[in-house]
């Protein structure tokens, strides 16, 4: 696992085309805004491990919030 400092603001970029940006935090809560292409499924870990669950991995991706 890579362990990295940002502040608000700032990005990650992973594979050259998936953005990571730190929109703000607030306590212990960190906000990220996550830029992927729509080929790239984007979600929670609980949401993912549901589709998982019930196999739904072969559908479309979703914009998950």
């Amino acid at each position: 696992m890579l362990v990295l400092t940002r502040k608000t603001g700032e990005e990650i970029i992973i594979d050259g085309h998936i953005r990571v940006t730190v929109t703000a935090v607030r306590g212990d809560k960190v906000r990220l805004g996550i830029s992927a292409p729509p080929n790239v499924r984007v979600d929670r870990a609980e949401i993912h491990e549901r589709r998982n669950e019930f196999g739904e991995e072969s559908r479309a991706p979703e914009m998950v919030h």
